[in-house]
């Protein structure tokens, strides 16, 4: 079942402890396009400057990816994100943000995309998010992102959003921060009584946590000995597990089990490499041997 998602596209500059890249393809939109394109259709929404490269375009093609709904301003500049990542390779520091068009994004969605029954709203302001939502009246699976601004500064908003959606993904700063909670596992609880079916809380190098109103558990993160980006794993993280839930046509909870264990999965594999230059080099049979190995490492 195609998969709709709508989010930033982005250009990025990387500094990590050991290497450096500059100007490469980033944006939540991007990321989670590319891991979910391993199970299902995708259709992307976002919007991009004219310094953004056509390569990029045709690179994310060339998986089937829909760019169709990628928007370019004239004279306007794409996203752009600068962070330095400390030596755990786990807390970075953001350098630089300009959001150029993306701060003006308002996405007015085609007749094609108005139709689509799984969607996944990457992180921006609840109101553009809730704007998307008014357009969608047939979706079947709602699932958003958040971050600590908009709960910091458009609560409100993000509230309406959460007794509106069927999936909330966050991680757990932003849990306790939502909740304010530092107990996760009350935090997680309290979000899902805001609103959603249920909520999954992204630990990074930890796994992941799922609630709802019947089960609680934790996934813990596939053991990747070499992290050289964790760059857009939280994003790979959602695509792998929306992408697989889109592939089934359904989200009851073993499938929503199988998914969150093919997203840790999915993003184990993103953090091997700068960008998407990891993912683009395996197939869905590499995915699917390492969900395997996975699997035996969880069972007892």
């Amino acid at each position: 079942m195609p998969l709709l998602v709508v989010g930033s596209v982005a250009l990025d500059c990387v500094e990590t402890p050991t290497d450096r890249r500059d100007d490469v393809l980033g944006g939540s939109c991007v990321f989670f396009s590319y891991a979910a394109s391993f199970f299902s259709p995708v259709k992307m929404i976002g919007t991009v400057g004219e310094d953004w490269p056509q390569e990029h375009t045709r690179f994310l093609e060339a998986r089937g990816i829909d760019t169709s709904g990628i928007e370019t301003i004239a004279g306007g500049k794409t996203f752009r994100w600068r962070g330095r990542y400390l030596p755990n390779m786990n807390d970075r520091e953001t350098l630089e943000v300009h959001l150029n068009v993306f701060g003006d994004f308002k996405p007015k969605l085609a007749e094609s995309h108005r139709k689509s029954r799984f969607v996944f709203l990457g992180n921006s302001s609840p109101t553009t998010q809730l704007s998307v939502l008014d357009q969608l009246p047939e979706a079947a699976l709602t699932v958003a992102d958040t971050m600590d601004l908009w709960i910091n500064i458009q609560r409100d908003e993000l509230e309406a959003l959460l007794a509106r959606i069927d999936g909330l993904v966050l991680n757990d700063s932003e849990a306790k921060l939502l909740a304010e909670d530092e107990n996760l596992v009350r935090a997680g609880h309290k979000v899902r009584a805001m609103g959603p079916k249920f909520v999954v809380i992204k630990k990074g190098e930890h796994g992941a946590m799922f609630f709802s109103e019947h089960e609680m558990y934790v996934l813990p993160a596939y053991p990747t000995p070499q992290v050289l980006d964790p760059t857009g794993a939280g994003d790979s993280f959602a695509g792998g597990m929306m992408g697989h839930l889109a592939s089934l046509g359904r989200f009851d909870p073993q499938a929503l089990k199988e998914a969150l264990a093919y997203g840790v999965v999915t993003a184990s594999f993103t953090v091997e490499d700068f960008s998407l230059d990891r993912l683009a080099g395996i197939s869905r049979s590499d995915l699917d041997r390492r969900v395997a190995d996975y699997r035996q490492m969880l069972t007892f």
